[in-house]
């Protein structure tokens, strides 16, 4: 039987590392919320284990599957579902109102080709893909731990993508967007420092058509901050 997800997102002991995909944030969880996970989860939720799945099993269909880390409220991610048909998504966060919201769009839209995890990304890509399973790679606007001191916290550093990178099929991409300079710049600086990928720009790509604008991207701009795409092909 298929549980909902624990809204108090523990850590496990058992797969304790370095690197984590998140900060765990307070948030309240609205009635409708709430209602789509209880109602939309069996369907639409995967819950975490410890053994390698099947994409094509889960989403039913045999399609390029694409794993988006860090989903917010699921705004951009119902968006971009729709505007790659062909494809599958696996969209990872946790925090528990953007679960919910997501579970919110896929029922109001009626979008089929997603389905959500609440979980630390970095345990799902070490424990539950296999080699080679994934055709894409979003993360959009991580957390850019603004102080020095606490950069060694950001998602986006060589021992992340060195993970990550197995997952990824040949001629797969990984698609990283920031609203942050420098860490656009470290962002660019990891990924070209591995000679499997290649950048498919001199240096940031222009944005995608499929990538909408998110709430965080309006706000950085707001700010008066730039947007950075960046865009690498693995070969």
């Amino acid at each position: 039987m298929t549980n909902k997800p624990d809204l108090q997102v523990k850590s496990n002991k058992e797969h304790a590392r370095g690197i984590r995909s998140f900060v765990l944030r307070q948030g309240h969880m609205t009635a409708a919320q709430q209602r789509a996970i209880d109602t939309q989860w069996t369907q639409f939720g995967v819950d975490f284990n410890t053994n390698i799945v099947d994409l094509d099993t889960i989403f039913n269909r045999n399609a390029p599957k694409i794993l988006e880390i860090g989903f917010g409220m699921g705004v951009a991610t119902a968006t971009i579902a729709q505007n790659l048909p062909a494809c599958d998504f696996l969209a990872i966060d946790v925090h528990g109102p953007g679960v919910g919201n997501l579970l919110k769009l896929i029922q109001e839209q009626n979008i089929q080709n997603i389905k959500v995890m609440r979980h630390d990304a970095v345990e799902v890509v070490n424990h539950m893909l296999s080699n080679d399973s994934l055709h894409g790679i979003h993360i959009f606007f991580p957390d850019p731990w603004h102080k020095k001191r606490h950069h060694k916290r950001r998602l986006i550093q060589i021992p992340f993508i060195a993970q990550l990178l197995p997952k990824l099929q040949k001629n797969g991409y990984i698609h990283l967007a920031t609203d942050w300079q420098e860490y656009a710049e470290q962002m660019l600086e990891v990924l070209t420092s591995f000679p499997e990928l290649q950048n498919t720009a001199n240096d940031f790509a222009t944005t995608p058509a499929y990538r909408p604008e998110t709430k965080f991207e309006a706000r950085g701009k707001r700010l008066g901050h730039g947007v950075w795409d960046l865009v690498f092909v693995k070969k």
